[in-house]
Order: C-alpha cells, then structure tokens, then sequence
C-alpha cells in the first residue's frame, strides 16, 4: 500500500474519494455515487473531513459533464459545509473554499433543507500582490475552483496571471511538486493563455505519469485539465 495512503485514517479517505472522483471523470457515469464507492456516508465523521479536503471536487464530475450529481454526493458535500466552515482568522484559501463548495451544491444540486445561503466572495487582495512563486502555490491549492462557467475573482486573477502560473508550473515541475504542478495546469487549462512553449499537454502527461500513481489528485487534475480542454476543442 501506498505510505501517503497508508499514514492515517483521512489520508486514506482522501486517497480513495480521489480515487473514486478519477473513476468517474474517466467513465462519464454520472449515476456513479463517488463516496459510495469509497465507503462514505453522510454519518463517517472522517470522510465528512475527507470531503472536506476534496472540497467541491467531490462533484466534479457533474460539474464538467452537465449531469446531476448524486444525491449521497451532495449530502456528504453538504455536511462538510456545515461541520468544517472557516474559523475567524482562518486563511484566505480555506475561505474560498468554503465559498467554492456552497456555490457549487447551489448550482448542481438542490441542496437539503437547511443548507447555508449566500456566502460572499472573500478578498483576493492577496493573490493580486503575492509574488508569482506564492501566487502558485496559492493557485495550486484552490485548483478546485478551475472549472468552467463559474466566474470568481480567484479565476479572474488566474486569467490576468497565466505567464505567472506557466513560470509556477515549470517550476514546480523542476522541483517535483507534482500536486502543484497538477493544480497550476488545471488552471491552466481553465483560463488559457499559457505560452504555446510551454507544451501544456506533454507536461501535464509527464505530471501524472511522475506523480499520479502516488496521489490520486494529482491525476483528478491532469484529468479535469483534460476534460476541460477536449470541451475546448469541440
């Protein structure tokens, strides 16, 4: 077994709702319930954190192939909404995550009885200043939120920042951060204007060959990245 997937109880949740979200993207099966087949209900304490962990990942595949998710994706969603919400002071990532996971089972799904309401964008004053080594790795976390049709301020300053994210990209590549690499080619993807140099495609395909048999994100996103960019091409 995998020591990433091995070393604790959420890791390997994580690892197998990864797995499951990689399943689905690659089948198009959207009757496919991505935490049923991990195990996961809305009562396991540690795959509601696990979900949390994914984020609105755990619909992605809805999300990129127009179909309805499943209703035991959505509760377990849900309930990582209403069990992990940002804590005062919490970092301006998990903040848009949180904001990101409402949005989403706001517009795929119709959430349960009792589900928050609105949450206002959070500041990205912070991604319009960071330098573009941080940038990345700030990009690189919230790559859930590259997704079509859903416009943000994150994804406005990923669009404005491309030549910044296909310098984090390369870099960390360089430095074998597979994970973030994966992210910053998912934006990518999503918002376009990476130099034709940086041939995208291969990267991302030595990405996933370098880091995707370690962790199933990795490949979520190459995957996503994919999905995004066949779309693109149609």
């Amino acid at each position: 077994m995998d020591q990433t997937h091995a070393s604790s109880p959420l890791a390997g949740a994580v690892h197998d709702l990864a797995t499951e979200v990689v399943l689905a993207l690659r089948s198009g099966d959207h009757l496919a319930t991505v935490c049923g087949a991990a195990g996961i209900d809305q009562d396991d304490r540690t795959g509601i954190a696990a979900a949390r962990v994914i984020g609105a990942d755990l619909l992605l595949p809805s999300v990129l192939y127009g179909r309805d998710p499943h209703p035991g994706d959505v509760a377990v969603l849900d309930r990582a909404v209403r069990e992990f919400p940002p804590k005062p002071g919490a970092p301006a990532a998990t903040a848009w995550s949180h904001w990101h996971m409402i949005s989403t089972l706001q517009r795929v799904a119709s959430p349960p009885p009792g589900a928050p309401g609105a949450y206002e964008e959070p500041d990205t004053a912070w991604l319009q200043e960071a330098a573009w080594q941080s940038f990345t790795h700030q990009l690189s976390v919230l790559a859930p939120l590259a997704v079509p049709a859903t416009p943000s301020a994150v994804q406005r300053a990923a669009a404005n920042r491309a030549v910044d994210l296909s310098r984090g990209f390369v870099r960390a590549v360089r430095r074998r951060d597979w994970l973030q690499a994966a992210g910053a080619g998912r934006w990518l993807a999503a918002v376009g204007g990476a130099p034709a140099s940086l041939g995208l495609d291969r990267g991302l395909d030595f990405v996933e060959l370098m880091g995707g048999h370690r962790d199933p994100r990795v490949t979520l996103h190459v995957r996503a990245a994919r999905v995004m960019a066949e779309a693109g091409a149609r």
